[in-house]
């Protein structure tokens, strides 16, 4: 909790609004208090099931309901400029997975970072090359998921980041 608290303050103090599920619980939940505690802008996509069930965080600074959540993941997109994983669940890597699937298609050309906080990704990080030598990830989309133990240092990553060539732009032969 005390990670993700410092997460949001860190993007706040860097100017950088947060976008998220709209929850006040958990761990998303302490980044959105992190970054309203810093002065920062919080964006909140909650789906009308859970609005409902008084897990919205209403101290948001703009809190949208959508339909479901296909919606909610497209907003993300939509008022995203980039976006970050910190350690969490299934619902966590569906949403990591979706970033870098979207990215590699060419749905967003947005940085996809990684926040490795305690090694917690490691494996995870050593499965993503192993797709990449074996060539379930073409040499073009190598670089999409961008990694770092230290949220400053993962920052500084994102914003030199380089968008590839998405797949919605190859020619055949390079797929």
């Amino acid at each position: 909790m005390e990670l993700a608290r410092e997460v949001g303050a860190g993007l706040a103090e860097r100017g950088i609004g947060v976008v998220y599920g709209g929850g006040r619980l958990g761990l998303m939940g302490a980044v959105a208090s992190g970054a309203l505690d810093a002065g920062g802008e919080v964006i909140g996509v909650i789906p009308e099931a859970l609005a409902g069930s008084e897990v919205a965080n209403n101290d948001c600074t703009e809190l949208h309901t959508v339909s479901g959540m296909h919606e909610r993941k497209q907003q993300f997109t939509d008022l995203s400029d980039g976006f970050i994983t910190i350690p969490g669940g299934v619902g966590t890597m569906d949403e990591l997975w979706e970033a870098m699937s979207w990215a590699q298609l060419g749905y967003h050309s947005n940085p996809v970072g990684l926040l490795n906080a305690f090694g917690f990704f490691d494996d995870l990080i050593a499965f993503n090359s192993h797709m990449a030598s074996v060539g379930f990830v073409r040499p073009a989309h190598q670089n999409i998921l961008i990694a770092s133990d230290s949220l400053p240092e993962l920052l500084d990553q994102m914003a030199r980041y380089q968008p590839h060539t998405p797949i919605f732009r190859m020619k055949a032969e390079d797929l």
